[in-house]
């Protein structure tokens, strides 16, 4: 910005200051040569006056005499009985002269003046305009510098404190530059910035006072579960839905923890290498009786024994989540195909149903959509902030019938990266 300014303020000085300048040279040089040809006008009619005095006083014309009076002048007088007088020096041929001529009761004069020290005059004239340019468009060039420094130091300033408030600094600066415009906008952040530092605070004892409420009663349905599992005279019904309502419970309280965690603005750094088949298994262990009651079937194939990057409860929430969107909204065989790419793993959760409308397609994963009405819309949203907080994403590559993949890093290449830390150099 600082550049463009100085560019800019230089074009407009340039501009003005040749516009006025050359305007003022050339009326300068034709001053100087009007003012000369009228002087040598009048010097003519001067010696036709004296030439006339001197012969109504019957006394002789004298070239030398006028010489004297009007040096470097070369003047020819030509009388009345043709008798010619010279007085000065001829100018030497092909020089620029200026010529004057007088006449009176038959007397003739001619005055010529060599215009080279007119000329000389003019050029020195044409310097000091120049001069006078040159000074002018340095002013304005240092006025300029000022005026920039003035305007984009703050500018810089005030764009270091919205990147500060874009990284949670919500403290603000107050300060102020002496221009009103600049500083209005100083004004304007630093109210943004208690305005968010407000918020930050209510976001942040907000997720403690959910913490605290939540954890509670999940821990109570935790050890229910655990008592009613102890307890339980028919194990091989009440067993397996316990042990499985209790996994579920536990991967809850992990997942909740993780977002309040987000919310709190303190990611928990809980993505480690895992077994994918281990996370597809549980799934299918906790989601087939359902959807056998459904009368549909859950499949799993694809390349075994991959090791992916990720939390485990919250890997578990995104499959969980895509096995229940396909088991509201999808149809027939649900299959889960895990597979592994140059750079991924890729789990993909896929169904035979007539998949996501195209007004959706585009919004599937914003807050607050959904293709039910008594959804929230929260869940793949959810899910793909899970994805992301472990470092993946999650896609939908195909609309109909739907298909959702969640792409993974690679859990060797991690566990090689951190041998060779823990190594060293060989």
């Amino acid at each position: 910005m600082r550049r463009r300014l100085l560019l800019s303020t230089l074009a407009v000085a340039v501009v003005a200051v040749l516009l006025l300048g050359i305007p003022l040279a050339y009326s300068t040089h034709r001053l100087l040569y009007d003012e000369a040809e009228q002087q040598v006008e009048r010097e003519a009619a001067t010696v036709v006056a004296g030439v006339n005095l001197k012969q109504e006083g019957k006394q002789s014309v004298i070239g030398d005499q006028i010489a004297k009076e009007f040096p470097s002048r070369y003047i020819v007088i030509t009388l009345a009985n043709d008798e010619v007088i010279t007085a000065g020096v001829a100018p030497p041929k092909g020089a620029h002269v200026i010529k004057k001529t007088a006449n009176d009761h038959g007397v003739r004069v001619q005055v010529s003046r060599d215009a080279a020290d007119i000329e000389a005059e003019a050029l020195r004239t044409l310097v000091l305009i120049g001069s006078l340019v040159v000074l002018g468009v340095g002013v304005a060039v240092g006025l300029a510098m000022v005026q920039a420094r003035k305007l984009t130091l703050p500018l810089i300033d005030l764009a270091e404190t919205a990147d500060r408030l874009g990284s949670g600094n919500a403290r603000p600066r107050r300060r102020r530059y002496g221009v009103p415009e600049v500083d209005r906008v100083a004004e304007v952040l630093d109210r943004s910035a208690v305005r968010i530092a407000d918020l930050l605070a209510a976001s942040r004892e907000f997720a403690s006072d959910a913490s605290h409420q939540l954890r509670t009663p999940l821990t109570a349905l935790s050890m229910r579960l655990e008592e009613m599992v102890e307890a339980a005279e028919y194990p091989d019904v009440v067993r397996e839905e316990g042990a499985a309502a209790a996994a579920q419970v536990e991967r809850l309280a992990a997942v909740v923890e993780q977002l309040l965690a987000r919310a709190k603005h303190d990611p928990t750094g809980d993505a480690v290498p895992v077994d994918v088949d281990d996370i597809v298994a549980q799934q299918v262990e906790e989601w087939e009786p359902v959807f056998r009651r459904e009368g549909r079937r859950l499949e799993v194939s694809g390349v075994p024994e991959l090791t992916a990057v990720a939390s485990p409860g919250g890997l578990s929430q995104i499959v969980a989540t895509l096995l229940d969107n396909s088991l509201v909204h999808g149809d027939g065989t649900v299959t889960i195909h895990t597979k592994e790419t140059a750079t991924s793993i890729v789990v993909e959760v896929g169904d035979e149903g007539v998949g996501v409308p195209p007004e959706l397609e585009r919004r599937v994963f914003d807050r607050n959509v959904s293709g039910r009405w008594q959804g929230t819309g929260l869940g793949l949203y959810l899910a793909r902030s899970l994805a992301t907080a472990d470092g993946g994403r999650l896609e939908l590559i195909r609309a109909r019938p739907a298909t959702f993949a969640i792409f993974l890093r690679k859990g060797d290449e991690v566990l090689r990266a951190r041998e060779r830390v823990v190594s060293g150099p060989a």
